[in-house]
């Protein structure tokens, strides 16, 4: 009768949500999150807010200095120029390169 009580309680708390907190910190942290499709941003013309609230891992600061570099080197003529700007590596282009078009 214990056991059978226990494995009800047990179930009632998966089926209530009890559990979904650690469900959804799985989800968050998840590769494919950070893939989710959005509309693509234009690296020429995209404002520096644009780019840090659109882009993974890209806050104010690599924002700005994106627009900076564009602004002192012309428009970017490859997504993968973003690799110039400084405190832009790999992995940051990895992760941003199918939201970005040039125009």
């Amino acid at each position: 009768m214990r056991k059978s009580v226990l494995s009800l309680l047990f179930v009632s708390a998966l089926f209530s949500g009890a559990l979904a907190p650690v469900y959804a910190a799985d989800i968050e942290n998840s590769p494919a999150i950070t893939e989710v499709a959005t509309a693509p941003l234009a690296l020429n013309s995209a404002d520096a807010e644009a780019l840090s609230r659109e882009l993974v891992g890209i806050g104010p600061a690599k924002a700005q200095a994106i627009v900076d570099y564009r602004t002192e080197h012309g428009p970017f003529t490859s997504v993968d120029e973003l690799l110039e700007v400084k405190g832009i590596g790999a992995a940051t282009l990895e992760k941003n390169r199918a939201r970005l078009v040039l125009n």
